[in-house]
């Protein structure tokens, strides 16, 4: 039996949009792509990501849709790694999302946020050190 490290396997998320949330996440991360979509029990849904992480996605209902959303405690935002923060940035600015928090600078992290079509915040975070010390660094 092999011996895994616990981490974050996937995340759920209840979209407005299965194709606006898709487009939106792989406009983010081109290196991400749809595992599998599929319609279940009359609800549409899709896994984007790698062979060994996703995000979930499942279209809501028209009867979720008509309720208010969710304020207040709960998803306050998702955070992906990316080789070039840049990149994302200029890309989801182009594509048209609304720009979110904007953090410090930091010498070893380059962070940008953004929001989907849902209003939901994504972080997408560049490190920019191996170094797991100077990365998890929050003096500065």
């Amino acid at each position: 039996m092999t011996t895994m490290l616990p981490r974050v396997e996937h995340v759920n998320l209840t979209v407005s949009s299965l194709d606006e949330a898709i487009r939106f996440l792989t406009t983010a991360v081109p290196e991400f792509s749809v595992r599998h979509r599929a319609v279940i029990d009359g609800k549409e849904w899709a896994h984007v990501g790698t062979p060994y992480s996703y995000i979930a996605f499942t279209e809501a209902s028209d009867r979720q849709k008509s309720q208010p959303p969710y304020v207040g405690i709960g998803f306050n935002h998702a955070g992906i790694v990316v080789s070039d923060a840049n990149r994302v940035s200029d890309a989801l600015r182009q594509a048209g999302y609304r720009e979110g928090f904007q953090a410090e600078p930091h010498p070893h992290r380059k962070r940008v946020y953004f929001h989907d079509a849902d209003d939901n915040e994504w972080e997408f975070v560049e490190y920019l050190t191996d170094d797991a010390s100077l990365r998890n660094d929050y003096s500065q």
